[in-house]
């Protein structure tokens, strides 16, 4: 069975985080071992929130601690979401430093979350390190709109500039590239995008955007954590680009039909394992 530490935030409620994507790659088959980079009562948009982060040093204490009873080797690969400060992200680093020394097949997949904290005092610094750092350390990159254009240093806005970006940050180092939620002006509104890039394959995929009072939080999370377990079970980056489209859309309807702000994760296990409907992809013209 493959193995992945996921280094993210963990909310007590709800699904955000670690919280969003451990459940997830079990129900899969991958088995996680999770690290919280904070932990809060519940995600920060509901504007009120407890809890505070962990001390990097305390990240790599914990890792070591792993590495003492001989399993760090079992390691296949990291998974990174959200980092608080630049000293969590110099942690994570020589974490993925230390798994691929007793494991060098391991791979590191970077979620680099720049979004909005609801107030959370996030420390100067970390944004820097995800643009300047992280592209020459991981082997893979999910960012969203926002955060593709801040580490290309530019504007994007149509699918073939954000293609171009993805390759010129593949030249810094990662393999693959998928942009977990692309804007393009030419896309219908209803359509919710998604990119996936290599140095000799590009992917897009639309799935149904839906009309929420209120998005939920997570999602990136989810999607994340879904195309690294099929990635890690063998799949092409087409294939579990293609089910990762189609689970992260399951849950998202099972949410909206079902009326929530949470994630309807476990309601939804069965479509995130076979998924029920499918969102083929095909190859964009700026490949």
């Amino acid at each position: 069975m493959k193995n992945v530490l996921s280094i993210q935030s963990h909310v007590v409620f709800g699904h955000a985080g670690n919280g969003a994507s451990v459940f997830p790659m079990q129900r899969l088959g991958v088995n996680v071992w999770p690290l919280n980079t904070v932990q809060f009562s519940n995600h920060t948009q509901y504007g009120h929130w407890a809890g505070s982060a962990i001390d990097a040093s305390q990240m790599q204490e914990l890792v070591e601690g792993i590495g003492a009873i001989g399993v760090l080797r079992r390691c296949d690969a990291v998974l990174s979401g959200f980092l608080s400060s630049p000293e969590q992200a110099e942690a994570v680093v020589e974490i993925v430093r230390a798994v691929k020394a007793t494991n060098p097949h391991a791979w590191y997949f970077c979620d680099p979350v720049m979004g909005q904290t609801g107030g959370y005092n996030v420390e100067p610094g970390i944004q820097q390190y995800l643009v300047n750092t992280m592209p020459e350390v991981a082997d893979g990159l999910a960012p969203n709109h926002n955060e593709l254009q801040k580490l290309a240093g530019r504007k994007i806005e149509t699918v073939e500039e954000a293609v171009q970006a993805c390759r010129e940050i593949i030249r810094r180092g990662p393999q693959v590239i998928l942009v977990k939620h692309l804007l393009d002006r030419n896309s219908l509104a209803d359509r919710f995008n998604m990119l996936v890039v290599t140095e000799n394959e590009a992917w897009m995929g639309q799935r149904p955007l839906y009309p929420f009072a209120r998005q939920p939080v997570g999602v990136g999370d989810l999607t994340s954590a879904v195309f690294v377990a099929r990635r890690l079970l063998g799949d092409s980056v087409r294939a579990a680009f293609e089910h990762t489209l189609a689970a992260v859309h399951a849950v998202v309807k099972a949410t909206f039909d079902a009326g929530r702000y949470e994630l309807e994760i476990v309601a939804a296990q069965n479509e995130i394992a076979q998924p029920s409907e499918w969102f083929g992809a095909w190859v964009t013209d700026a490949a």
